[in-house]
């Protein structure tokens, strides 16, 4: 079958079958390495991308639960040149060991972001809780979600 997804702003048209996670279309079908396979079982967040304007696991998420919604990728924040604040403060406070946890970490501070500009520490790692990292830079990832609230309030 053919859906047409709108990702990064962007129209796509994509051939695959109504089951088939959202995941395995971004990634395979739209060449967007951002969102990871980790545990497949939308429990780590690796996989994740903002879908319709909340945090969402792609990995359990069918094709045809996606609908017009938008999707929002890490590659659709920011570019190379022109880096989101949320990227380019996890650079600046090198905010990820072996980087397999970074663009759940991202994704989810993203959502907390637009809904709340100025979070409070606390709050910061509320929204990141579900957002599983075997290498301990969790100090270093509150830092750069901060760092970043910062930046966007100039």
């Amino acid at each position: 079958m053919s859906y047409l997804i709108k990702v990064n702003g962007e129209p796509h048209l994509v051939e695959a079958t109504p089951d088939t996670p959202l995941l395995y279309v971004l990634r395979n079908d739209l060449g967007l390495n951002g969102p990871k396979f980790g545990c497949g079982l939308g429990q780590c967040g690796a996989c994740a991308a903002i879908v319709g304007g909340k945090l969402a696991r792609t990995c359990s998420i069918a094709l045809r639960d996606v609908g017009e919604d938008q999707v929002t990728t890490l590659e659709g924040l920011g570019t190379v040149e022109k880096p989101h604040p949320l990227q380019r403060s996890f650079i600046d406070e090198q905010a990820a060991q072996c980087g397999y946890c970074s663009n759940g970490m991202i994704m989810a501070a993203k959502v907390l972001l637009d809904r709340n500009p100025n979070p409070s520490e606390e709050e910061i790692k509320n929204a990141l809780e579900d957002q599983l990292c075997r290498c301990g830079v969790h100090n270093r990832v509150v830092r750069a979600v901060r760092r970043a609230a910062e930046a966007l309030a100039r």
